[in-house]
């Protein structure tokens, strides 16, 4: 499967299916079992030459979205975001909604009409609607209802000296390299968990740790970059084409000291790009790994995005093969 593939399938937070569905015909042919939990998860299990060592990999399928609330007495969509997307970014943008992938685009007062005030503030979700052409609320309702979901209507495109845009690469980014992962054999027994709902909480990695019980988790992520011109370079948490960003912690994790160096040791051995991620910003699904049952060590392979979380985040193609070459000689020690 491409990564194309991956990031142009919608997925949001609970609405999962479409991406769960791509990614358990590409693993059952890796792997010695696939189910689904649930928790929607899909978990997929490579008995190990050897056995004895567990490693977990987990990556989440959800992404960022919107969900439909309501509608105005003139066909205008209400709506909310799911999981952390800036009201500045979705201005204007293209959107499909719900099942018949409706054609809509975020609007929000022209420039022209607003006041001094409005000029000087961030317009809030309350402001913005998605414009589909209706002209009456049932009109609007009737095809896009309450609870119906919204996504970025744009595609993956290379360019540049190596880079990708698209939406979602965070994290079909890490979703591409697990099912990388399952192609390979190893002595130690490999779990490769596909989680649901990071987005909204960590949701779904809380049932996967439950069950899977490791030895060691290693999360495959995409992460902000902090590499644009205006950020002083002491303060670039990451930067694209350095290579797979490595955690020491986060806002609600701090990873296994020893494996943090050992996977750094491992990088610099292999000659594979790394560099740490220089901060403690953002939260992802270790989380709930290193707090399942009696514990677990974890820590974080992250592919820097810049612009992450809106319909054209950008990624260095050479970091996501990093990324998947770290986790591939995790699995091989």
């Amino acid at each position: 499967m491409e990564l194309k593939t991956l990031c142009e399938l919608n997925g949001a937070s609970g609405q999962e299916g479409p991406v769960r569905r791509a990614v358990m015909e590409a693993a059952k042919p890796l792997c010695d079992q696939v189910k689904i939990d649930r928790m929607g998860n899909v978990i997929a299990f490579k008995q190990g030459k050897k056995g004895g060592r567990h490693v977990v990999f987990s990556a989440h399928m959800d992404e960022i979205g919107f969900i439909i609330i309501d509608a105005t007495e003139e066909g205008l969509l209400q709506f909310r975001p799911i999981g952390g997307v800036d009201p500045r970014v979705a201005v204007s943008k293209y959107v499909v909604v719900g099942e018949k992938q409706v054609k809509g685009v975020i609007g929000a007062l022209a420039i022209h009409l607003q006041s001094e005030d409005d000029e000087k503030r961030v317009l809030g979700y309350e402001n913005l609607y998605i414009d589909i052409g209706a002209k009456t609320k049932d009109e609007a309702l009737a095809d896009c209802p309450p609870g119906s979901y919204a996504y970025y209507d744009y595609g993956y495109q290379e360019f540049g000296d190596g880079f990708v845009v698209s939406k979602a690469l965070d994290d079909r980014v890490g979703c591409w390299n697990l099912l990388r992962v399952l192609e390979g054999s190893y002595d130690a027994d490999v779990t490769c968990a596909f989680v649901t709902q990071e987005e909204v909480g960590r949701r779904g990695a809380m049932g996967a740790a439950f069950a899977t019980e490791a030895d060691a988790a290693i999360i495959l992520e995409g992460t902000a970059a902090g590499d644009l011109g205006d950020v002083d370079k002491t303060s670039r948490v990451c930067e694209a084409g350095l290579g797979v960003a490595v955690s020491f912690m986060d806002r609600s994790s701090i990873h296994s000291p020893e494996l943090y160096r050992e996977l750094m040791a491992l990088a610099e051995q292999k000659g594979i790009a790394h560099q740490a991620k220089r901060g403690s910003t953002g939260s992802n699904d270790a989380a709930s790994f290193q707090r399942s049952k009696g514990g677990v060590r974890t820590c974080v392979l992250s592919v820097p995005c810049r612009y992450i979380h809106g319909p054209s985040s950008v990624a260095k193609i050479s970091d996501i093969d990093a990324q998947y070459e770290l986790a591939k000689a995790f699995a091989e020690m």
